[in-house]
């Protein structure tokens, strides 16, 4: 009996993966929901300082920034907003009673962001995306790029010949947005607050590509060190710096929900909180997280339990980490798993198909006996041989015709995930 079961669970079971626990995390900003679209790099922008509040508590995603704004925040991200004062005004349309007078002329002296050629700088102005993808191709490092990721975007042709070129690098870095086309580049739209805080979230998580002149102090490789928390990872280097501590891409960590989770309650832009169950370190001693650490993902997508005993898959990316001190730190990640999503296991397959087989096999049983015992007493044990196979079958064939599971997991549950990009770990 075991043996038929096996083997009938080997040709129909496909393997899926064990379940977690969904919880939202309570958001600090009156005017941006857990689901907005980039919730983690505005908190990470507003946690480090890099850009504020207003006095309501609101980071007004939608508003433009303003190349002031944007100033006051890259001096943030490049370690340099203490650097001393060197020039004096040389615009006409600011003053030193200006809030942002210092970091302006602290922009100019490093040679960040530039002034107009009438002599004006325009503080209040709109940063346009072109101009915002200029300034950061200005302060990475020169690679040879590929022109030909401009062919990817609809509107290629609408970028500005002064800053194609511009385009074509940081596009090659990485550092730029485009939500919610993926396939638009919308260069001469004003860049939005939310949008800054993506690039900056970006560009501080790639700090090794900024020219040496423009970072205020200077990183350096300390060292390599090694993470083996999951046997079969695609990689397991850290690089350790002065500055920071970067997980490289392809890196997996175990992390557990924070709470439990059934997929049929659940739906695209669900906010879903995972936790470390304990702290990371890698082999060679250094503590990367605390235990504690918050592990924020989204719901991407659910794909619902489908006939021929089709389990329900749940899509999440992990976006972003929150440690207990409050540091958010900005990743990109997938459960690591043979198709990147979670879904019930083999198991609660096997139990399925076993309780309908059971159950099927128990009401052949009953009505093989009944129909056997009514004209012929007798003949009991044949009804009773006759049933249980035939509800047995049937049961088995509706189990595996029928639709799959949903997903379910338990608070505590752990999943493998995978890095998607490098995560950057200031030191503190």
């Amino acid at each position: 009996m075991k043996r038929v079961i096996a083997s009938v669970l080997t040709a129909s079971v496909l393997g899926l993966n064990i379940a977690p626990g969904f919880a939202a995390l309570q958001n600090k900003f009156k005017d941006v929901s857990n689901s907005y679209w980039a919730n983690s790099q505005i908190e990470y922008v507003v946690n480090e300082s890099v850009m504020y509040l207003d006095s309501l508590g609101n980071f007004n995603p939608e508003a433009d920034i303003t190349r002031a704004e944007f100033v006051t925040a890259l001096l943030k991200v490049l370690n340099n907003d203490n650097y001393a004062v060197t020039k004096t005004d040389k615009y006409s349309d600011i003053s030193k009673e200006d809030p942002f007078f210092n970091d302006i002329m602290r922009s100019d002296s490093l040679g960040l962001v530039y002034g107009y050629p009438d002599g004006t700088f325009k503080p209040n102005r709109p940063l346009l995306r072109s101009e915002c993808v200029a300034v950061i191709s200005h302060i990475t490092k020169d690679v040879i790029t590929d022109p030909s990721v401009l062919k990817y975007y609809n509107d290629a042709k609408d970028i500005p010949a002064w800053s194609k070129n511009e385009y074509i690098k940081t596009l090659n870095y990485g550092i730029f947005v485009n939500h919610p086309n993926s396939d638009m580049l919308e260069p001469n739209r004003n860049l939005t607050r939310a949008e800054a805080a993506v690039i900056l979230s970006k560009l501080k998580n790639k700090l090794g590509c900024v020219k040496p002149q423009y970072v205020g102090e200077a990183e350096t490789i300390l060292g390599t060190e090694h993470l083996n928390l999951v046997k079969d990872a695609p990689n397991n280097k850290v690089t350790i710096t002065n500055l920071r501590k970067v997980v490289d891409k392809g890196n997996v960590i175990v992390v557990a929900f924070d709470e439990k989770y059934f997929s049929k309650k659940s739906c695209a832009g669900d906010i879903v909180n995972f936790v470390l169950p304990e702290a990371i370190y890698t082999d060679e001693g250094t503590k990367l997280l605390p235990g504690g650490t918050k592990i924020v993902a989204e719901v991407t997508r659910i794909e619902k339990p489908r006939k021929f005993n089709k389990n329900a898959r749940v899509h999440l990316l992990f976006k972003s980490i929150v440690t207990p001190d409050g540091q958010c730190i900005e990743m990109c990640g997938r459960p690591f798993t043979k198709d990147s999503t979670l879904k019930e296991g083999p198991w609660m397959t096997f139990w399925k198909l076993f309780l309908s087989t059971v159950g099927f096999g128990c009401i052949g049983a009953g009505a093989g006996t009944g129909f056997a015992f009514i004209p012929n007493p007798a003949k009991l044990g044949v009804g009773f041989a006759i049933g249980i196979p035939v509800g047995c079958t049937v049961g088995l064939i509706t189990g595996l015709l029928t639709p799959g599971l949903h997903y379910k997991a338990k608070k505590g549950e752990q999943v493998m995930v995978i890095l998607l990009d490098d995560a950057s770990i200031n030191n503190k």
